[in-house]
């Protein structure tokens, strides 16, 4: 329990600094959109780059991939059909499939893999398939989905090959798989630079929550309600049903892929949002609310399953 509340609460703490920040107006009025960019187009790719490039892609072929994958389908597939029938246009979808099915695994799992589950490797299955599959797809539906339509077909189609989320994480994958070693003098100063993602991540998220409206009103309510449905409910329990009845995992094993389905939408999911100037509001309260509700989800799954 307590690896869940630490996790909680070291999230809480830098969104409540990125809140009294817009508050006070230190960053001035681009502060919120300067942190986007640097985590979009600095810190987030290297962060990935160097997560990746030290990964052993052997978990890749794990049950517990097979269970992420099938389960993250199954929660952005309902979003996407619905956003299809109510006409809510391919990049307000997008934004919503994803807050429906892609879990904070990096600032919140991986203190809950320490904490609760013992061991800190057990969400890489799950970093990499939203690196490597979820978040390269996404944002080339997205890319596509942005365009002015003067554009020739082949240009559009190769846009999404100079997002530099898409190129970091194929190049750490790339490098993993070689079997390369970074040199040291050029890892270090990689690392240091993706560790600015996560709290500059956060900031900007708490600087957008000054002067908005509570989550859950206006145009955005019926979205922002599936996607947290199926965010904090849909995707555990469709992880749960593959895992016990599907790959037969039982104890810790299905602890795991449980209690990393039901983690919350994930923050970088709002950058994305505001890098294409689509559905942030959505983006935004998506994420606070299915954050807020996962706390006893996931307390509850550990009190059941451990």
């Amino acid at each position: 329990m307590q690896g869940v509340l630490t996790g909680f609460a070291v999230i809480a703490v830098v969104i409540g600094v990125g809140y009294v920040i817009g508050l006070q107006g230190h960053l001035g009025e681009h502060g919120r959109e300067v942190l986007t960019k640097l985590a979009f187009h600095v810190a987030s790719p290297a962060l990935m780059f160097t997560t990746l490039a030290r990964t052993d892609l052997s978990v890749v072929f794990s049950s517990r991939l097979l269970v992420t994958a099938v389960s993250t389908a199954v929660a952005a597939g309902v979003f996407a059909a619905v956003g299809v029938a109510r006409g809510w246009g391919v990049g307000r979808t997008t934004i919503g499939a994803l807050c429906s099915s892609y879990v904070n695994s990096g600032n919140l799992g991986i203190p809950i893999a320490v904490y609760v589950l013992g061991d800190a490797s057990l969400v890489a299955p799950v970093v990499l398939f939203q690196l490597v599959v979820v978040t390269p797809v996404a944002l080339m539906v997205l890319d596509l989905a942005g365009g002015d339509g003067q554009d020739p077909l082949w240009r559009r189609l190769l846009a999404p090959l100079t997002n530099p989320i898409a190129l970091a994480s194929l190049a750490g994958v790339a490098v993993s798989a070689s079997g390369l070693r970074v040199p040291g003098p050029v890892l270090e100063p990689l690392t240091l630079i993706g560790n600015m993602s996560v709290p500059a991540v956060l900031l900007a998220f708490g600087i957008s929550l000054c002067g908005s409206t509570m989550p859950g009103k206006g145009a955005e309510r019926h979205p922002v309600f599936l996607s947290v449905a199926l965010k904090v409910v849909g995707q555990p329990l469709a992880a749960w049903a593959l895992a016990a009845g599907v790959f037969d995992l039982h104890g810790h094993q299905l602890l795991d892929v449980v209690v990393t389905s039901a983690l919350p939408a994930a923050q970088n999911l709002y950058t994305y949002a505001s890098r294409y100037h689509v559905a942030g509001t959505l983006a935004r309260d998506s994420i606070l609310v299915s954050t807020v509700l996962s706390v006893p989800v996931l307390v509850a799954i550990a009190t059941v399953l451990g």
